[in-house]
This record gives C-alpha cells, sequence and structure tokens, in this order.
C-alpha cells in the first residue's frame, strides 16, 4: 500500500514536471534558461518543480497588457493640461548634440533626453541621505519615495520620521516598497506611517495565475520633492548602506540629484507604478527652469517593454564608446550581448574597465560572477576587485562627457526581470567629477589576472560552474 502511494506520488511529480518542462519552453525568454528549467523538471521535479513556481517563469500573463492600459488610462486621466507648458519648456531646453549617439535608445524606451539640468553627485550614503532627508525637509507640496528595500533600522526610522513631519505639515506624501525586497519590514512601520497620514503600497505584480511568484521585483529607488528636485541612483533605505553593518561595510555606492525638466520624467516613471498598485494618480507640479548645461534621459526598463530594454540599453551605451568604458557594478553576470559590446569595444582599443566587489553579498551570484570575471580578463577586459569594503554602486562611464548612474546591476534579473531606473546624462564637468570618483575607487582595487584562475582551487572552480547553470534566476 506505502509503496502504491509513494508511486502515485512520484508519478503526478514526473507528469507536473512535464507540464511546467513544457511551460518554460514557452515562455522562458532565453533558450539556455529553457533547456536548464526543462532538463530539471523532466528528470528531477522533486527538486525543480517548486522552486519553478518562485522563480519559473520570465514573463507574468496578462501584466503587459494590463499595464499599458494603465498607462494609456493615466495618460487619458491627466490630459494635456497637466502641464500646459510643457513643449514651451522643452523647446528652450534642447539637448547637446552629442544626443543624437543615444538616439537607438530613447527610440526603444519612447524617453528623450533634455537639456537645462543642473546635476549633483552624491558619493556614499551619509551623502547621500543627507541630500534626500534635506530635500524632504523642505517639501512644501508632495514627496514620492521609492526603494526596493526599507528597514526599520535607525536609517528607516529616519526616513520615517521625514515623512510623518512632512505630512503632519500636509504636505502629500507617497511611499513604495517592493514587497519582496522589503520582506522583512514589520507591518507596524507602514501602519505607523498611515496614521500619520502617508500613503504606503508595496509593490507587487502577482495575480491569481503568478500568486508564487518571486521574480519581477521593483529594483527602482527614486526621490521626487515638489515636481523640481529628482534623486536617482544605488542606495536603499538601511543601515547597512551608511556602512554600518559588518562584514561588508564600508558600503560603496553612489547617488545623484537632478533638476530640469527629465525630473518629469522620473514622476512618470513613479506614477506608472503608483498607478498600477493603487488605481490613482499621484500629485504633479512641473520642473522648476534651471540654468544648467546638463542633458539628461531617464532610462526606465522592466520587463513589460517589449523589448529587453536593459540588456539592449547597456549593449548600445558600451557601442557608441569611442575611448573609454568605466563600469561599477556588484554583479557581473553579463549576458552575451552585453558581453559581447565589451568585448567588441576591446577591439576597437577603448579603454574597458570593470568594477566588481571582493566580497560577496550573495554567495551563488558572487561564484558566477567570478568565473564571468576571468573570462572577461581572457578577452582583454580589464577587471579590478574593490578592497576597503562591499561595492554597491551601479555607474557607468563613456568616453569624456557621459555617465549612467541609476540601479541597474550587470545581471540577468537587472536584464530581464526587474524594473529599473537610471539617468544618461551629457555633461563633460559631470563626467569629470564622476571619473576622478572612479579614479579614487580604482586606486583602492587591485586588478584581476589570468593567473588568479589557476590559483583556485578546483573544487572551488567546480562551484563557480555550477552556480553560472542558475544565471536565468541570478
Amino acid at each position: 500500500m506505502l509503496l502504491t502511494i509513494v508511486a502515485t506520488i512520484a508519478l503526478a511529480l514526473h507528469a507536473a514536471g512535464i507540464l511546467a518542462a513544457m511551460h518554460a519552453v514557452m515562455h522562458t525568454r532565453t533558450s539556455q534558461g529553457a533547456f536548464a528549467w526543462a532538463l530539471g523538471l523532466v528528470f528531477l521535479p522533486y527538486i525543480t518543480l517548486f522552486p519553478y513556481l518562485f522563480l519559473g517563469a520570465s514573463h507574468f500573463s496578462g501584466y503587459v497588457d494590463l499595464h499599458r492600459q494603465r498607462q494609456a488610462r493615466l495618460l487619458a486621466l491627466r490630459g494635456e493640461d497637466y502641464w500646459p507648458e510643457r513643449n514651451e519648456y522643452l523647446d528652450r531646453h534642447p539637448a547637446q548634440e552629442a544626443a543624437t549617439r543615444y538616439a537607438a535608445i530613447g527610440a526603444m524606451l519612447k524617453a528623450k533626453m533634455h537639456g537645462g539640468h543642473r546635476l549633483n553627485l552624491l558619493v556614499g550614503g551619509e551623502a547621500a541621505f543627507a541630500a534626500m532627508l534635506g530635500a524632504i525637509a523642505e517639501a512644501e507640496h508632495y514627496v514620492l519615495v521609492q526603494f526596493f528595500i526599507i528597514h526599520d533600522d535607525e536609517l528607516g526610522c529616519r526616513l520615517r520620521d521625514a515623512l510623518l513631519e512632512r505630512a503632519a505639515a500636509g504636505v502629500d506624501v507617497r511611499v513604495l516598497y517592493d514587497g519582496i525586497g522589503s520582506h522583512d519590514l514589520p507591518s507596524s512601520y507602514a501602519e505607523i506611517l498611515r496614521a500619520g497620514g502617508v500613503q504606503i503600497q508595496p509593490f507587487a505584480t502577482r495575480r491569481w495565475r503568478n500568486r508564487f511568484q518571486l521574480n519581477f521585483r521593483n529594483h527602482r529607488k527614486i526621490l521626487v520633492v515638489d515636481g523640481w528636485r529628482g534623486f536617482v541612483g544605488g542606495l536603499n533605505a538601511g543601515d547597512e548602506y551608511l556602512g554600518l553593518k559588518p562584514p561588508l561595510a564600508p558600503w560603496r555606492d553612489t547617488h545623484m540629484e537632478l533638476q530640469g525638466p527629465a525630473v518629469a520624467d522620473l514622476q512618470r516613471c513613479f506614477g506608472e507604478d503608483w498607478f498600477w498598485v493603487t488605481g490613482e494618480q499621484p500629485p504633479f507640479l512641473p520642473p522648476r527652469e534651471q540654468r544648467g548645461e546638463s542633458s539628461t534621459m531617464i532610462v526606465a526598463t522592466g520587463p513589460a517593454d517589449r523589448q529587453e530594454s536593459c540588456s539592449l540599453f547597456f549593449t548600445q551605451a558600451i557601442h557608441v564608446a569611442q575611448h573609454r568604458v568605466w563600469i561599477t557594478t556588484p554583479y557581473f553576470v553579463p549576458d552575451q550581448a552585453v558581453l559581447s559590446a565589451l568585448r567588441l569595444a576591446v577591439f576597437r582599443g577603448v579603454d574597458v574597465r570593470v568594477l566588481v566587489p571582493s566580497r560577496p553579498d550573495h554567495r551563488t551570484v558572487f561564484l558566477a560572477s567570478t568565473l564571468y570575471t576571468h573570462e572577461a580578463v581572457a578577452a582583454g577586459i580589464r577587471l579590478f576587485r574593490y578592497q576597503p569594503g562591499f561595492l554597491h554602486q551601479k555607474v557607468m562611464l563613456i568616453d569624456d562627457d557621459t555617465t549612467v548612474i541609476g540601479s541597474m546591476n550587470l545581471d540577468n534579473r537587472s536584464f530581464r526581470l526587474n524594473f529599473e531606473i537610471a539617468a544618461l546624462n551629457i555633461d563633460a564637468v559631470f563626467a569629470e567629477e564622476v571619473r576622478l570618483m572612479l579614479e579614487r575607487d580604482f586606486s583602492h582595487a587591485v586588478e584581476v589576472t589570468l593567473e588568479d584562475y589557476a590559483r583556485i582551487p578546483y573544487g572551488k572552480r567546480v562551484a563557480m560552474h555550477v552556480a553560472r547553470l542558475f544565471d536565468p534566476v541570478l
């Protein structure tokens, strides 16, 4: 009798595994991912079926259409009168001529590069949160906040108290956080904010058929104050981002503030996410005119896009480079398109450098990243490991005038599974600030050599290759 029950369960699992494998073949975005899932689901359903429920799908039924419908409805609700002077404002601040190099990115994302921005580089968590909390304290009309992670720790409480103070002063305060990224945020945190008049919501893409999914996280970090001050970058709201939690301390990260017409695009991005969650549109005020010289495009990507827009963004930006591509990323797990773009840049004589951490925060990702690091070195790409602490910043410097600062990592999760955002800026003065910052970072790094791989124990090398099998979900 017991054997019959066990055999029935095993047969049911294999049948479910075959059905799930068919789903993986039909819906996984990459052939490598489809093959890996299908193989495991058919032959090892006892191990792979349960993880597939959480991590398997690379798009979610109905989301794309519903997302676009809500976008259209949001625009219809706003109408053309939400910013009547928009065209005249933008005409007064055309982008620099160099912006034509990035026309393909704008066409893909239906985004535009605008001129007339003032940019402020915020190096490290202390500088970034001093600027952001200072801006919140000066808010008169509204504050829009979005983080992937909010912790109920000292920094999280400072953020909470700053938002409560503004809400008590009559400011409209709205907060989005990711439901999985902030999984350990106690319900009391949101309850205190709601009791104080703050509107706070978790972001989730779950619907009935993909209610188990852990993919499709909102990894964006956005702050907009009164429609004219915008912040974007790599920092979340937690003590570790101030370097207060060993063993990853000190924490190396970068944010930026922008003022100018692109702040409206930051608001629009927040507005689409807020509308998806609540069905309501957030408040809007047009940006104030600035005397800045920078041209900026807000690059917002995600799994609802018709193209794999984040991967294509990196690919095109690298292809544009003539003599320099410097990238800092905590996770170096590039797809073939991005890795090929980096290799081609080397053949063009471009100075290609990638700065990665020397300490892991996610061991499986770090193992896969280590393997890609050594393969990249063999292809002529210079890789450096940052020594003082954990490197979390997501920054790219192209030639002498272009910078990218945002939330995007060089991994499949950013390329295909997460909602991401960054600011693409053309400004030689600002680029020089970023260059000096990165030179300081490189001075605290050790370059990876071909000999390093030979010194890795054989067992660890096997583990690195096994970790790479999980690329589709890293």
